[in-house]
Formats: C-alpha cells, structure tokens, sequence
C-alpha cells in the first residue's frame, strides 16, 4: 500500500505547479491505474521535464546521422559518446549545457556544470584529459554581464583546475540576446581501454546497488523542472534548483571510481546529475530491463528530516550509482573507503521493471522504470513550427545598400577590438591548460585544440564552434556552417574529423517560431555530418533560454567535434613565423559581407542571410588542405571566419609575430575581401622554394585559389596602406576585453 498521509493531495492544480500538463497528469493517472501520491508526481515531473525527456526534441533528433564505423556506441546509449581511436582505446566525449543554473548563480551554475560533464565520462572507465567550453553573455558594457562572467569564468576555472583537467580550447559571444539567459556549454574529453568500459546498466536479480560519493542535501531539488522553463523575475527565487559543487571531492570520486573498475566486481556505474537517484535508477532499470528496490533511508544526508521526494530529487554533486555483482561488495567498499567517500548499500536489482522507494520500510512510491525515461515511455511529442515573417526579407539583402567605409583601418581597429573577436586570454588565463602535460597548444597555437594520448604518437584533436548570429539568420545553413567550421579548424591543425557531439541552445519550444530554427538546424546539421562523416555521438538540448522581456536567445547549435592526429609532424599551427613566404587563400572570396561581425557591429545591420556556403565546395577546400598538408607544402594554416580575411591575417601575424604585405582583389569591395565573412577559405603560409609544387598540386584539387601576398618584417601592409605594426595590433587585440572587464 503506497503511503500519502504526510504529503499534499494530488490534483490537477499541483502536477501544474510541477510543469505537467493536465494531459500528462491523466496519462500518469492511467499507467498507475491509481492517482499518483506527491512523491510519485514528482518523480514524473523530473523524469518528463524537457531536460530530461527531450519529449519536444527527440522526434527530430533521431533523423541525425548516428552511426559511424568507428563509433563504438550510438547516439544514448551511454552517457557520454565513444568512438574507437585504434590501438585498444577509446575516446568518451560529450558537451552539457548549463545555462539556467549560471543565469542565478554564474559561479556554482558554471563549476557543477563542469563537474557533471566530467563525471559522465569518468562514469564509463574513461579518465577526462581535456575540457572545453562554449560561453554566451549579454552587452560586455552591462554590469550584469561582467558580473555573470566573471562568476562564470571563475566557476569554470576553480573547479577544473582543482580537479586536474586542463581547459585545452572554448569559444565567447557577447549578443544582446544573451543578457537575461547567459549560455554555459562544458565539454568533456577522455581516453579509455576499450575493453574497460562501464555501461549504465542495472541487471542481476539480488545484486545489491551503491550510492558512493557525497552525501545527498537539498540542493538542486527540481533542477530539471527548473531548466525546462522559461527565465522569469521569479527565477532567482529557485536558488535551491542550483546544485553546490566540492572539486576535491571530485577528485576523489574520479580515482575511486576508475579505481573500482580493476575489482571486476561492477555490473554498472551512472552520475547522478539532473533529478538525481530518480534518473540513474529510473535509466539503468529501463537500460538492463528490470527493477529495483531503495530504501531512501539509508541514503547518507547532510540535512535532517529529509523527505522522500527530496531524496530522489535531490541533484547533490559529486555521487554516483553502483550496480555491484553479489558476493563481491567487499572489494568495492574498500576502494572507497581507502578514498575516504560514502559507499552505502541503498537497494537491490529486483526482477521485473518496477522501481520501489521505501523509507523506514515503507513503500512511499512505485514506478514502471520503462515510462519514466527518454526512448521508453516518456511523452513524444511533435511542436508546431512556421517560418517567421521576416525570413523572406532577410534573403533580398544586398550588399550595395551598405555605403563602403572611407576609413578601412578604422574598421579594422573596430573589429580587432570587439569582445567576439578579441583575443579571449582574460578568460583563459584563469584556466590551467597545461597541467597534465598533454596539450600542445601551449607552444602551438592552432584553429584546433591537439592532445597526446597517452602512450601513443597519436593526438586528439578538438574544437568547439557555432556563430550563433548566421544560425539565427539561417537555421539550415548556419547549422552546416557550425559543422564546417568544426571541422576546418580539425582540418587546418592537422587532424581528420571523426564524430561530433551537440549542444543545441534555443528559446521556448512552444514558440512556432523557435521551433522552426530547431527542426531546420537539425536539418543542416543532418546534412553537414553526412558530408564530412561526422555521426552524431550525442549531446544535450536546452530549450527555454527565453525571457518575458528580452525574447530567445540566438539559435545556437554548438558543436563539439572530435578529431585524429596519426602522425605529429603534421601537427599545423597558425602562426607567421618566417619572413618572405607566400601567403596563399584557398576558396574565394566574394562581394559578400551577409551576417558579417561588420555589418552587425559597424553598420547595425541585421536583415540579411547567413554568409555565402557551398556543402560541396567547403570539403574541397578541406580536402585540399590535408593533402597539402600530407605533402608538407604549407607552413601554418589558419581558417577566415568571425571577422573576415583581415582578423584571420591579424591573428597569424600576431601568433608568430611576423607581419604581412597582401593585396586587395580589384573585382571585389574591399570591406568585403577583407571583412566579408563567406565560407570555405583558409589561409596558408607556403616557403617560396616550394611555389612550383605548390601550386601545382592545388591545380590538381581543383579548388579556386590565389596568392594574396607575402609574410615579412613587423608590419602590416594592405594594397598602398600602412596598417602599422603587428606590435601595435597585439596590444590592441590582446587587451580589449580586458579593458572592457575593468570599466
């Protein structure tokens, strides 16, 4: 007999005020064949909230590409991607968001975002070696956005750098769009035997389940409901929604739990991360097609008189769920004891699917696992979408109704010095990237992020990259875009794409609006991954980065991309680093300067498309880059993205501290050749002995090319302008946030 006499009475009403609609209460109604009681409605919330069912996205994330023949498992079917990187291991990499949590709380928000993401890959036997992060904040001028990132920032920093994983790579937007709904993306990277790996799976009537880690307290109790709503003047009070992250303690979990792996004692392992013991057993029960039984009494707690509900909604950081085979229990307990955490036997595997909640022995819930999870019987559902009004304007833009600058360096002084293009080192430099002494980037700086794998010559290559504005101006092609330029940046530091995973940031699901910007970024991003076979591993959707007062965010579908480095000669850096070479671009440039950090920031305008990109002539410039590279005819290559072929040349100048002398193409604007943002091009340093060759082997990529200049001296030389000296430009371009961050 399920108790109720110390909870609320269940109605209509109450499921509202947990986020489930009436229809949804009537269906709970009918699988229980029985009203639900308080504690039971709150496990459907958490389990049926958008965060945690994807019950308005699932249906269009199961037309992505998801299978791959280096991909070990499918999108879901773990916590986290893996994907086969030869010589017996295995790459686990996976991007979360953490938006809402940030908006109240930046510091907590941020650190137990990165504390979540690491534990989904520590969870699978895989030890995390790299992180990343893809941030976006509001006006930098507003107070409230350099308070929400220096919190952010410093969330981030402390609890990585605590834990020991280097911060190897990440990118930063500042948009009007983001100031009520900051966006915080962290993303997790680590190495695993393959024969090691640990599946979230419960199985084995009788063997006995763990909770290990922390104790469990009342933070972050209805986290997932909180995350599936919109941001409102009442969000502030849903602090407790906001979990309290202890990296030490992390730190610990992390050595037990790779640790315990070597007992051979484990059937399976899962984080507790949104709705908490809820999820990791609701999941690993529907996962091994059976049931279980808890007794959340025994569940060590940090607070007295915890109820029920709580304890099963309770997001506390830093634990986990063990499934461990019977009779072998002695040897789990001591690898946490010798790690000083909380081991405790809190249930058994039972047969059937039910799930059981006692307290003091008594039943207090019972559950079908398989209707509370994401591919069982949680809700589906397909949303209304319609193309907005002003999408059709937006394609009739022209570039002649911009007035051509008078002053080129004036624009360029403008965008060297814009928060989305200035360097980004006030962030990073509160970051550890070299502890662990695997990432490269220390001493070659790269479009991409490269790092050695242990025991190999091999290094993985990672990025992180979407520009929300072309995504917002054209969901498809800026989808595709964000993949592109993923794999470009792999591609210009020497390494082959192989899988990306997602984190897919918009507004209100129920928006038609919105909607539409989500069911054709999937659409392009299908399309992309298809093109440069990059299946998509899995990832996170976060809906609801909406406000009554400032409306959605950007659409921002962010990848993470995963790539391969065989051989580290080929590793190619960005830098200028010799005098008198050959500055080569590949791809074209044209009269375009659609969705361009110029035309945004300078002239204030926004009704125009994504930037020009071509599916078919984006792999042909890749393609020829590699071969160029394999060949070894290229010094160092450097992508032409956010604003244009003149920061792409400022960055590589600056990096080798090495100026250039290039020419302006007569048939194209010049604030279009030098600040129009179209896709597919790539610049290249090339030693003049190497010319003939050179040249000749880009006649036989069949790409358009040109050779725009030459590197040399310390300045920096368009057409019959002097631009100054890259010293001049370094100062600017590396303190310009930094400034900002002090006003």
């Amino acid at each position: 007999m399920i108790s109720t006499d110390t909870e609320p009475k269940v109605n209509i009403e109450i499921a509202g005020k947990l986020g489930l609609s009436a229809d949804e209460f009537e269906r709970i109604k009918e699988i229980l064949g029985r009203v639900p009681n308080y504690t039971e409605l709150s496990i459907f919330s958490v389990m049926w909230s958008e965060h945690c069912s994807y019950k308005n996205s699932i249906a269009w994330l199961k037309k992505l590409p998801r299978k791959g023949h280096h991909l070990l498992a499918e999108a879901g079917e773990e916590n986290a991607g893996l994907v086969d990187i030869g010589d017996g291991l295995a790459c686990a990499f996976k991007i979360e968001s953490h938006n809402h949590p940030s908006a109240i709380e930046p510091y907590q928000g941020a650190a137990t975002g990165v504390g979540g993401i690491h534990r989904d890959i520590f969870t699978m036997g895989a030890r995390p070696i790299a992180a990343l992060n893809s941030l976006r904040f509001g006006n930098i001028r507003s107070a409230r956005t350099r308070h929400l990132m220096k919190g952010i920032v410093k969330g981030i920093g402390d609890y990585g750098n605590c834990l020991g994983i280097p911060t190897v790579a990440g990118e930063t937007y500042f948009e009007d769009c983001y100031e009520v709904n900051p966006l915080v993306n962290a993303m997790s990277v680590g190495i695993v035997d393959k024969d090691k790996v640990i599946s979230a799976i419960s199985k084995g009537q009788g063997n006995p389940v763990f909770i290990v880690g922390s104790a469990t307290g009342k933070d972050g109790i209805h986290g997932a409901t909180f995350a599936s709503e919109d941001i409102s003047d009442e969000s502030g009070e849903k602090l407790p929604s906001v979990q309290v992250g202890d990296p030490f303690q992390e730190k610990l979990l992390l050595e037990a739990s790779l640790e315990v792996i070597d007992t051979n004692a484990l059937v399976g392992m899962q984080d507790m991360g949104a709705a908490g013991i809820t999820c990791s057993s609701s999941e690993m029960s529907e996962k091994g097609h059976c049931g279980m039984r808890i007794d959340l009494d025994k569940v060590p707690m940090r607070q007295a008189d915890m109820k029920p509900f709580e304890i099963l909604l309770s997001e506390s950081q830093e634990r986990m769920l063990v499934v461990v085979e019977k009779g072998k229990e002695a040897s789990v307990k001591a690898v946490f004891d010798k790690w000083d955490l909380n081991c405790t036997q809190i249930g058994e595997v039972t047969e059937g699917n039910m799930l059981q909640y006692f307290m003091h022995g008594e039943l207090v819930a019972e559950v079908p696992a398989d209707v509370l999870v994401l591919g069982g019987g949680a809700p589906v559902y397909h949303r209304e979408y319609i193309k907005p009004s002003w999408y059709a304007k937006n394609k009739q833009f022209s570039i002649d109704s911009i007035a051509e600058p008078e002053n080129l360096i004036e624009v360029a002084r403008h965008l060297a010095t814009h928060p989305n293009i200035a360097s980004k080192h006030w962030i990073y430099y509160q970051y550890d990237s070299m502890v662990g002494i695997k990432n490269t980037l220390t001493n070659h700086a790269a479009d991409a992020a490269v790092v050695r794998i242990p025991e190999t010559d091999k290094g993985l290559v990672v990025t992180v990259d979407c520009n929300g504005r072309y995504v917002q101006a054209s969901p498809e092609y800026g989808a595709m875009i964000a993949v592109a330029e993923a794999a470009r940046n792999i591609v210009c530091s020497g390494g082959k794409p192989l899988a990306i995973t997602n984190c897919l940031n918009f507004g209100n699901p129920y928006d038609p609006e919105v909607y539409w910007h989500f069911v054709k970024t999937i659409q392009g991003m299908s399309r992309a991954c298809l093109k440069f076979n990059t299946p998509v591993t899995g990832g996170n959707v976060s809906f609801y980065n909406q406000s009554a007062d400032g409306g959605a965010v950007y659409a921002s579908p962010v990848i993470g991309m995963l790539g391969i480095m065989s051989n580290p000669e080929k590793h190619l850096g960005m830098a200028f680093n010799q005098a008198n070479d050959l500055i080569y671009l590949l791809g074209s440039s044209r009269n375009d300067i659609a969705s361009s950090q110029y035309l945004d920031s300078w002239h204030q305008r926004r009704d125009c498309p994504a930037p020009y990109f071509d599916l078919d002539e984006e792999f042909a410039v890749q393609e020829a880059l590699t071969i160029l590279n394999e060949k070894g005819l290229i010094r160092s290559a450097h992508d032409v993205s956010d604003g244009g072929l003149f920061i792409s040349l400022l960055e590589s100048a600056i990096q080798g501290n090495c100026g250039f002398n290039i020419q302006l193409d007569e048939a194209i604007r010049p604030d279009a050749f030098l600040f129009g943002e179209s896709q597919s091009r790539i610049i290249v340093s090339v030693d003049s002995q190497m010319k003939k060759l050179f040249e000749q082997t880009l006649k036989e990529c069949n790409i358009k090319w040109s050779m725009i200049g030459t590197t040399g001296a310390k300045l920096l030389k368009i057409g019959d302008q002097n631009f100054g000296t890259v010293s001049e430009w370094a100062e600017l371009y590396n303190h310009a946030i930094e400034q900002a961050m002090e006003e």
